[in-house]
């Protein structure tokens, strides 16, 4: 609402200086004005001018235009020039009984109305395609928002999902470790309802968040799954949209484990400068009677969706499988 007001308050001192400009030519250029007519009339046919340019642009545009009453516009313009210029000589005639008007001063008193009009009607059009389109940027932010808000929640259900599953196994064995891991997953909570409801979080958050993520995943694991990871950033400011990278992480311990032979899952982070650089590799079964999870494809189909909203043209992913080997690498240039 604010910028709205400073908007109007813009707009009205620009008109209010060009008007100014226009209306004070007379008395800057007197000599051209006075060789036809009185210098108080040129100030007054200035208003009048003012007033063409007004109503057309503010009454006669916006409602026969808009209702495509071409006809009656062209009418009403006819009028318009038609009534002014009667009202010229009319003042002419009246507060200035001397004046004599030629056929060539005729043709000075009927230009300006239709000069008025035509500029008016430039300058609705331009204002008209102005304010489209910042209707509809506010309308693509507003859907931006509330595809961001749609993905995000998708986020946290899925991933609380897979971890409590994790932690009904440890139950199940009265595992020493159940405690421990419930308070990571208590951790992990805190991040999801109290930071990563911002638009960014500083990078070695989202960091300690992964961390946080596969220290529960090796708690459940143990040694059955060769789990390496390695995560170095230079800079300490960056930011990065939150909950980004975990999918991928989350997709690695979910599908590289399961009917799978000596898996492993290594996990690469290196933020130099402003590109982060992100790999996860691991190994897949490729048993054709393995089945996945209805929700499977929920994680990656998710993050690459964020990608496309929040980092047009600035971030690169390739997702390959080749010989039972899953790779993801992303390349982000962060702010």
């Amino acid at each position: 609402m604010h910028l709205l007001k400073n908007s109007d308050s813009l707009t009205i001192t620009f008109h209010i200086i060009i008007w100014g400009m226009i209306l004070s030519l007379p008395l800057i250029i007197p000599g051209v004005y006075h060789n036809f007519f009185p210098m108080s009339f040129n100030l007054i046919a200035g208003f009048i001018h003012l007033g063409i340019f007004y109503f057309n642009a503010y009454f006669l545009y916006p409602k026969l235009v808009s209702r495509r009453h071409w006809w009656l516009y062209i009418i009403s313009l006819v009028l318009l020039i038609v009534f002014a210029f009667s009202l010229k000589h009319f003042i002419l005639k009246i507060v200035f009984p001397g004046t004599t008007v030629t056929e060539d001063m005729d043709a000075l008193l009927g230009f300006p109305n239709l000069l008025s009009i035509v500029v008016s009607i430039i300058y609705k059009v331009v204002l008209d395609r102005i304010n489209y389109e910042k209707v509809l940027k506010e309308k693509q932010a507003e859907q931006l928002t509330s595809e961001l808000k749609f993905l995000r929640s998708q986020i946290s259900p899925h991933f609380i999902f897979n971890v409590l599953n994790n932690m009904v196994s440890m139950a199940r064995h009265k595992s020493d470790l159940l405690e421990p891991s419930l308070i990571r997953l208590a951790d992990l909570i805190r991040y999801m309802l109290y930071e990563s409801d911002t638009q960014k979080v500083h990078l070695h958050r989202e960091i300690d968040y992964l961390k946080s993520y596969i220290e529960l995943q090796k708690i459940r694991f143990d040694e059955d799954v060769e789990v390496r990871a390695e995560m170095h950033i230079q800079e300490d400011d960056l930011t990065i949209e939150p909950m980004l990278l975990i999918p991928f992480v989350e997709n690695a311990f979910k599908h590289g484990v399961a009917l799978t032979k000596q898996p492993f899952i290594y996990i690469d982070l290196k933020a130099e400068g402003q590109n982060l650089l992100f790999s996860v590799k691991n190994k897949f079964s490729t048993e054709k009677g393995e089945s996945k999870d209805r929700d499977s494809g929920i994680g990656l189909v998710n993050v690459q969706a964020r990608l496309k909203l929040l980092y047009p043209n600035r971030y690169r992913l390739t997702i390959s499988d080749h010989n039972g080997i899953f790779n993801i690498h992303l390349k982000l240039l962060l702010s």
